[in-house]
């Protein structure tokens, strides 16, 4: 913990090493790897750093990998209580007929929701997104339309959606990184669910499909996501996998093969694995530092931040990492529960790589008329003499 206890006043930038052993020696960091994709992105799931790209937001055609945010609707209807996995959806002509990649479900029969999420994942079925998006929705139109919404509230600023499937359409999009926060998100959000995505295969219909994710089986701290390929978007692959506590996420997007996708992401995931660490610094409500208040009921406040803190960082720098924080120079009560108060930098050497606002983690109320009188007082005599 962080303590700064000035009298009355903090004026001064402090730096203070973070109080925790080196946990490697420093070593070269290598430059990373070439990668044969027209897009890419690797991300640290928890500290959102990236770790490569390349045209990471680059509008493409994202194929089925689109069937992640048709997932994402889906799981979020289940989460609010508006669809069960028990439940049963009946077959349009529509999602019947509709080509490509298929479950091979039948018009007009009655499909459990669950056969049909595993069929749309695992089998990456056209006619079970469909099936879906019209038992959702009443029609894929107004079902994309709700992609659309979980899109933008997820900060997805290149993707638009017009379609539950990825088949190839006129503005119909995605970007690498879009995708990347998108996998970050199932993961967060359907702890529940997301397990599906590590599924190998699945038979319905008394027809066995295997997953086309095909690192569930090389490598086995992958465990999701999706691939995809049209003759427009070549080979796309969204992966994450889970090392030693710390999670990456892989999009790779217009690769050349099936072999290339998994190739180059296997790549990307070996690199960030080998050469980076991410460690939870703060959590989120644990004072990290107590200032004094002016005119309160109490004389200080604790600060903290608001949301955990994780850093990714070169492995072998950890103990070259430095905290500072910044308080203005008097505060002065009321001070609200989650008041910004100042500001957490977190610096490499000489380099700073986070900046995160400290927030109040108490409220002082406003003190008596004989508190605020000294301490009016006080503060009237220092802006003549200045600090101690």
């Amino acid at each position: 913990m962080i303590t700064i206890r000035p009298n009355k006043t903090l004026t001064s930038f402090l730096f203070m090493l973070l109080s925790v052993a080196a946990l490697a020696q420093n070593q070269i960091q290598p430059a990373a790897p070439a990668i044969n994709a027209e897009s890419y992105v690797l991300m640290d799931y928890h500290s959102n750093r990236i770790l490569m790209q390349k045209n990471p937001h680059a509008e493409v055609d994202p194929a089925s990998i689109t069937k992640m945010m048709t997932a994402y609707v889906v799981f979020q209807e289940i989460k609010n209580g508006q669809l069960s996995l028990e439940g049963t959806a009946t077959i349009s002509e529509k999602a019947w007929r509709t080509g490509g990649s298929k479950m091979f479900i039948e018009v007009d029969k009655q499909v459990n929701i669950e056969d049909l999420v595993r069929g749309m994942i695992v089998q990456s079925g056209n006619d079970a997104s469909i099936a879906l998006a019209e038992h959702i929705a009443g029609s894929e139109e107004v079902f994309a339309s709700m992609m659309n919404k979980a899109a933008s509230k997820l900060g997805m600023k290149n993707s638009h959606f017009t379609n539950a499937t990825g088949l190839p359409e006129e503005g119909h999009y995605m970007s690498a990184y879009d995708v990347a926060l998108l996998g970050q998100a199932l993961v967060r959000e359907f702890p529940d669910l997301y397990h599906i995505y590590s599924e190998k295969e699945f038979t319905y219909n008394g027809i066995k499909q295997h997953n086309r994710n095909t690192l569930l089986w090389r490598d086995p701290t992958v465990d999701g996501f999706k691939t995809g390929h049209t003759e427009s978007a070549g080979y796309c692959l969204a992966t994450t996998s889970s090392r030693n506590g710390m999670r990456l996420i892989n999009v790779v997007m217009g690769t050349e093969s099936e072999k290339a996708r998994a190739d180059e992401t296997q790549k990307m995931l070996n690199y960030g694995f080998r050469f980076f660490e991410t460690h939870k610094l703060y959590p989120a409500g644990q004072q990290q530092a107590v200032a004094e208040v002016w005119k309160g009921q109490e004389e200080e406040v604790a600060l903290g931040l608001a949301n955990d803190l994780f850093i990714t960082i070169p492995k072998g720098s950890y103990d070259r990492l430095q905290a500072g924080v910044d308080i203005p120079g008097q505060l002065e009560a009321p001070i609200a529960q989650g008041q910004v108060l100042g500001q957490l930098t977190i610096r490499l050497d000489d380099n700073v790589i986070i900046e995160r606002p400290m927030v109040a983690l108490n409220a002082v109320e406003q003190g008596g008329w004989w508190t605020r009188t000294v301490d009016g007082m006080g503060l009237w005599f220092k802006s003549f003499g200045g600090d101690d």
